[in-house]
């Protein structure tokens, strides 16, 4: 019986599965979830497998069902989540599953079409009626100021004044002044008898707009006449969307320069709009355009109120098809992996199965038989002794996923080695917590994942950072309450200390003496409290942490950061050496007897004599203080006269020589891979190489141990960085504020205070805590597993339908998930 502190116990399993219920036999087990397929088929491609044709339906449509969820989606229809069981789709029911998607898939391409075509002749239109407008109030404008009416249409004598009022804005428009030599300058065509004067109006996007007239003054002179007018729709919901486009009418006086006009405009995407020169067919074709907008917009609504009913109603049954229709792909996915016997009447499988679950998987393969009424198992399933190396699977819930997580991002545990993730819940948030080490932050970062833990059950994000968060609430919790307790140790709240026990330091020096003195030497003396007059030892050490008045101190940091990287050593010489004791349980349970001595018992001997005697020491240096530093446990160290024996073992292994080649230097036995021995007593190698092994590893362990020992140091670094950013940002930022005065102090307070949360948020809690989060990530993968952890096992990935995700647009998780 497997738990998290070992892998579950697997067997391998021979399945038969009668191939007409082969694929509902299939579906069941992904129900259980607990059975690992190994591929008989390893040697095929994936294209000439038996149910690739039926993997390929399934792909078309998942591929036709994403179409419909971002269609769902772009109208901000809401997909309701089932929560109901949801059976694998039947084989016999695909044909009819994928004829209703690909009818829903067709009416929605068509309603586009449709859309597109009607929206595309509204746009037109409205831009065809607009123009005409723009158009009309700009002759009329122009006739109005002769107090005549439209230019054309008329008389020659009203074309004639009409005309003359365009060549004078022609002149304003392009000297700015009434001047002779412009104005004798414009062709005689505009003040003739014989007028030929024409105009073309259109529509072009307000970005060349500019360009446009520009192009046209340049080109052509003072032989056209350029008018551009803003193009507004912005009472019509339906050309909302629209880029913003600009009506212009160019005016000019003959055929040539007219195809020069058209080529230019058309040079610009502009949409050039013919129009009858008489005020009443104008008026007839403006109520043409208009009678043709209103029906089309009414056409669109129809269309609109049609595509949202067929939405709201796929609406509700897409998550429904999305989980059957992964389903189904998965029962394909496992069946491809197996083989027909020569009758082709039983699928046979290979798979590995949690030894407790062995029997919830023949009672389910049993339970067919009994429903279908048959005298024989149409199904059944046997055990297979072998050698092979079983998958990795650990039970875990919502709690313990993440901190196995963790440990999975390293690599996966062998089959059945101690699994660090139960020490991990543990040791990773405290070692968090001593380079986090503030019980304000801590606070925070503990309300943030306890809000995170209440609304879990609310919350669902799509976005990739809050769902990391989201994901890690429980760490975040931990690590937030650990940093509290580490805070209250350090008595670091927001950089100051909390006086809650009464501090065991008192003044020992009267008012009146001290201000009696007043030199520079007797100042600084007067300053010391010292232990035998300013401790009150009835009194005793401060109840909990750090004594406040250390806060206080000039020597604060030269206390804090002897006493920090004193605990930094401790502590991880603590967490190296129970990996070893870790690695010791590894040893007994796989009974390697020469392991436990040759391995175990050198590398306790080693950390023992140098690193716990280290801790040892400092602990007695702490609780006896008065001993000198040059004595510890009564006696000198001897010196470095003593020979250094691990460094002549080095030299010496360096300098042997290799075996001669030759006939009769060779080995005296041979490894032969396919015999019976092999199978029994696999991977054994001769003795040269099992030693040459075993002194690669010796020498990483010995040198290991020290240069892990100085990577504990950063427990104290980080927490010396942050309590200094801390102390700064307290300093250069909130203080300022109390040192106004007492009427301006209050706003400026207020805004400051806001100032030091996004600081203190963002700084100090988001990105070191991000950085201390990583540095204890390293501390757990290389110097806590490396003294017991080998991690070259395979991870148990079942098919399992309970944890099934949808893997559209719904949501783009797994389809299977295993640990």
């Amino acid at each position: 019986m497997g738990s998290l502190y070992r892998s579950e116990l697997m067997s391998l399993c021979q399945l038969f599965l009668h191939s007409e219920m082969a694929y509902s036999e299939v579906a069941k087990l992904g129900e259980l979830g607990v059975v690992h397929f190994i591929d008989l088929n390893s040697e095929i491609s994936s294209f000439q497998r038996r149910f690739i044709s039926d993997l390929k339906r399934c792909d078309l449509m998942a591929q036709k069902l994403q179409f419909i969820e971002k269609q769902i989606l772009a109208d901000s229809i809401p997909i309701p989540r089932l929560n109901a069981f949801v059976p694998a789709l039947l084989p016999t029911e695909m044909n009819m599953f994928e004829a209703e998607i690909e009818k829903i898939e067709g009416q929605l391409v068509e309603n586009n079409k449709n859309m597109k075509n009607l929206m595309s002749n509204y746009a037109q239109l409205s831009e065809c009626m607009q123009c005409i407008n723009k158009m009309q109030q700009f002759l009329t404008d122009s006739h109005q100021q002769q107090g005549k009416r439209s230019v054309f249409g008329m008389d020659h004598e009203n074309q004639v004044s009409g005309i003359s009022a365009i060549r004078r804005k022609l002149t304003n428009v392009m000297v700015g002044r009434k001047d002779s030599v412009i104005s004798n300058r414009i062709p005689s065509i505009f003040a003739g008898e014989k007028l030929d004067v024409s105009f073309i109006a259109g529509v072009v996007e307000r970005c060349h707009s500019a360009a446009l007239e520009r192009l046209l003054w340049r080109t052509c002179g003072l032989n056209v006449f350029v008018r551009t007018v803003t193009l507004d729709f912005s009472d019509d919901p339906l050309l909302n969307d629209r880029p913003p486009k600009d009506v212009f009418l160019v005016f000019f006086s003959g055929t040539v320069l007219g195809l020069r006009v058209r080529k230019m405009c058309q040079c610009y995407q502009a949409k050039i709009y013919d129009y009858k020169g008489a005020i009443n067919d104008r008026m007839l074709q403006v109520t043409n355009l208009f009678r043709r907008v209103t029906e089309i917009k009414s056409v669109i609504e129809e269309t609109r109120k049609y595509r949202n009913t067929l939405l709201q109603g796929t609406a509700r049954k897409v998550h429904e098809w999305d989980i059957k229709l992964q389903k189904m792909s998965a029962v394909f996915v496992a069946m491809n992996m197996c083989n027909f016997d020569i009758t082709q009447r039983y699928l046979i499988a290979e798979c590995w199965i949690p030894t407790a679950d062995v029997v919830h998987v023949r009672n389910s393969l049993d339970k067919t038989g009994m429903e279908k009424n048959s005298s024989m198992p149409l199904s059944f399933l046997c055990k297979i002794e072998t050698n092979k190396v079983p998958p990795t699977y650990f039970r875990v819930n919502k709690f313990t996923k993440v901190f196995q997580s963790i440990v999975n991002s390293y690599s996966t545990a062998t089959y059945r080695e101690v699994n660090p993730a139960p020490w991990t819940i543990i040791t990773f948030p405290f070692l968090f917590a001593v380079m986090f080490g503030d019980a304000g932050h801590g606070l925070v970062m503990f309300l943030v994942g306890f809000v995170f833990i209440l609304l879990e059950n609310k919350i669902e994000t799509n976005d990739e950072i809050m769902g990391t968060f989201y994901r890690g609430r429980y760490i975040i919790l931990l690590m937030g309450l650990f940093s509290i307790y580490t805070g209250l140790i350090y008595n670091d709240f927001y950089s100051r200390s909390i006086n809650l026990f009464g501090s065991s330091w008192h003044n020992p020096y009267k008012v009146n003496s001290f201000n009696l003195t007043r030199n520079e030497e007797t100042a600084q003396s007067d300053l010391t409290l010292p232990p035998q007059y300013a401790y009150d030892r009835d009194k005793g050490p401060y109840v909990f942490g750090l004594d406040p008045i250390w806060n206080l101190a000039e020597n604060r940091l030269t206390f804090t950061n002897s006493m920090k990287m004193k605990i930094s050593i401790i502590l991880g010489i603590i967490q190296m050496t129970f990996g070893v004791v870790l690695g010791l349980m590894n040893f007994l349970y796989f009974h390697s007897v020469i392991d436990i001595f040759f391995t175990f018992t050198p590398q306790i001997l080693f950390l023992s004599s140098i690193l716990i005697y280290l801790c040892v020491q400092m602990i007695i240096k702490w609780i006896m203080f008065s001993t000198s530093p040059g004595v510890i446990f009564g006696f000198f160290y001897p010196g470095s006269h003593c020979a250094p024996s691990l460094l002549i073992g080095l030299i010496n292994m360096c300098m042997l020589k290799s075996r001669k080649q030759g006939f009769w230097n060779q080995s005296s036995s041979t490894e032969l891979e396919y015999c019976y021995l092999q199978e029994w007593y696999p991977n054994q190698s001769d003795f040269m190489n099992a030693l040459m092994h075993q002194a690669i590893h010796t020498i990483e362990f010995a040198l290991g141990c020290i240069s892990h020992t100085a990577s504990y140091l950063r427990l104290w670094a980080l927490s010396l960085a942050h309590s200094q950013l801390s102390e700064v940002l307290w300093s250069m930022v909130l203080s300022v504020a109390f040192s106004f005065d007492a009427w301006s102090s209050g706003p400026i307070l207020y805004l400051i205070f806001w100032l030091y949360g996004i600081l203190t948020f963002t700084i100090l809690i988001l990105m070191e805590g991000l950085s201390t989060f990583l540095h204890a990530l390293r501390l757990h993968w290389v110097e806590f597993q490396s003294k017991f952890y080998d991690g070259h096992g395979y991870s148990f990935k079942p098919i399992a339908f309970t944890q099934m995700k949808s893997f559209t647009l719904v949501n783009k998780e797994n389809s299977s998930v295993a640990c």
